[in-house]
């Protein structure tokens, strides 16, 4: 989950794009709850853990902590590049760091604090397990989801000493695809003047080294936790729906599930897909708590979940 300080300016496709993500919505309805009769449903709060609300205050030219955000992106912008996406995906997708399983790296999690969130100062744990108790509570027969609501940022491991220790903005942050142009829809957009792919006659134009409708499952995103986590679910055989990997691998793509950019180079499957991403999107960045969840006393469902849908042990 990650930042949008600012509201993109969109200029003239706008519109278009508003529209086109509506349509999106509204030729894929998005799943109800199932919640049981007494109606007891997660409500998304109206202000963060400081007090604040979600993701807009930050957009203070005068606020300290939005400065930093700032320079943040412009690093991550002038830095990923197409080939460093491939570098990067080359050398993690041997999976050679570490053998754990799901849990063990849950664990693990703890000791990271995701600096480029404006919400929450809490180990990354407690978001995990707050975002996946709040889905199970409104949708409980939908398991996959849980179990991918707490798994979905377990690639922000990236950032600690075992697993290479790659900086912030290699491993966190909105995603947006390289190869191809990058999109106003982006946040800080300006900063991508300084990447070397953005004036590249192979990657400058809308659809880049792409087709329209390709599929967002052949487009190289900017590499980070998402990515990453996709990969080790992917290659270490999940049997997570294709909804539950969309999730992992997008949760940070605002520029497409909040803006509409980059629709033109979604299929079929990307569409049905986008509309469980709408509602995990809603727990991802709503149900952040200074109110910790009862570890030992949920664990025991979600190693049954774990089992279910993953091998004991996996490569990372």
């Amino acid at each position: 989950m990650i930042i949008p300080v600012e509201n993109p300016v969109l200029v003239h496709e706008d519109f278009r794009k508003q529209k086109k993500t509506e349509e999106l919505q509204l030729d894929n309805i998005i799943p109800t709850s199932k919640t049981s009769s007494d109606d007891d449903v997660f409500l998304a709060p109206e202000v963060n853990a400081f007090g604040r609300q979600f993701r807009l205050d930050y957009a203070d030219a005068n606020n300290e902590r939005q400065k930093s955000v700032e320079e943040f992106y412009k690093t991550q912008h002038t830095n990923q590049t197409l080939d460093f996406v491939k570098k990067m995906r080359h050398e993690y997708g041997k999976l050679d760091k570490m053998v754990m399983n799901i849990w063990e790296c849950c664990e693990l999690l703890n000791e990271v604090v995701d600096e480029s969130d404006p919400d929450l100062d809490e180990p990354q744990i407690q978001h995990l397990l707050q975002s996946a108790e709040a889905i199970r509570k409104d949708y409980p027969n939908e398991d996959w989801l849980h179990l991918t609501a707490l798994i979905h940022d377990l690639g922000k491991v990236l950032t600690l000493p075992q697993f290479g220790g790659l900086p912030q903005w290699a491993v966190v942050g909105d995603t947006f695809p390289v190869g191809c142009a990058f999109d106003e829809s982006n946040i800080h957009h300006k900063y991508f003047m300084e990447n070397p792919d953005f004036n590249d006659p192979n990657y400058k134009t809308k659809n880049g080294i792409y087709s329209e409708g390709c599929g967002l499952e052949n487009v190289f995103m900017s590499w980070g936790h998402d990515d990453y986590m996709y990969l080790v679910a992917k290659e270490n055989g999940s049997t997570l729906p294709s909804a539950g990997l969309f999730i992992i691998r997008y949760h940070s793509f605002y520029p497409l599930h909040k803006a509409g950019g980059y629709t033109h180079l979604m299929d079929e499957e990307d569409k049905d897909n986008l509309k469980w991403l709408h509602v995990f999107n809603n727990y991802d960045l709503y149900s952040k708590s200074k109110v910790h969840v009862d570890v030992e006393k949920v664990k025991p469902y979600y190693m049954s979940l774990i089992k279910k849908y993953f091998p004991e042990n996996l490569r990372w």
